[in-house]
């Protein structure tokens, strides 16, 4: 849990995805590998693997007595969408702050679904922030502004193979402790709901 006030019920930091397979990972992760010899690249926090996903809808702190709601309108949306071809396609940079590997495929269906789990949670009466939804995988993180062209350029021709997203999770971020060197935000599947039901 999150929140350890013993005035404030506990949370969660919560986030609706689409997580590749094992195989795309795999591939885009020999993909990276000369990225990391790049000038630079030593000053990147770079995302593990298991860190990969494609982020439908961030809710971030969630009362736990707001999940069971959250989770039944999150199993409607899957139960609604049908399954979708997907490929991890090129890449980009966000400033000088992230690098991403981006998608191909099915993307009309993908923004469906992440439409689907942002009005999930604002029916169950969270909170969401207004963003235009940019489908794309965090794979390195910048502490300043960083020159992340050349990186981004190293990945623009990456075609992954194409795989079928089948299942919308709800994932549960674990953020860093303060003051840990090199800790990463780890990530742990809470629930999954196939799609098309």
């Amino acid at each position: 849990m999150s929140s350890s006030d013993p005035g404030r019920p506990a949370t969660e930091r919560l986030f609706a995805a689409v997580l590749p397979p094992d195989a795309a990972v795999a591939e885009l992760r020999t993909a990276l590998a000369p990225l990391h010899s790049l000038p630079g690249s030593r000053d990147l926090r770079w995302t593990g693997p298991e860190g990969w996903h494609f982020t439908l809808a961030f809710y971030g702190e969630v009362p736990e007595d707001v999940r069971p709601e959250l989770e039944a309108r999150l199993e409607r949306a899957a139960r609604r969408t049908r399954p979708f071809a997907l490929r991890v396609h090129g890449a980009g940079h966000f400033g000088g702050r992230a690098l991403w590997a981006g998608a191909a495929g099915g993307l009309d269906t993908l923004r469906l679904l992440a439409e689907r789990a942002d009005a999930a949670a604002r029916r169950t009466g969270l909170p969401m922030e207004r963003r235009r939804f940019a489908p794309h995988l965090t794979l390195a993180r910048s502490r300043g502004a960083a020159d992340l062209r050349p990186f981004a350029a190293a990945l623009a021709g990456f075609e992954g193979q194409r795989w079928e997203a089948a299942e919308l999770t709800l994932v549960r971020s674990h953020l860093p402790v303060s003051g840990v060197p090199g800790e990463r935000p780890r990530y742990t599947a809470v629930r999954a709901w196939p799609l098309g039901g």
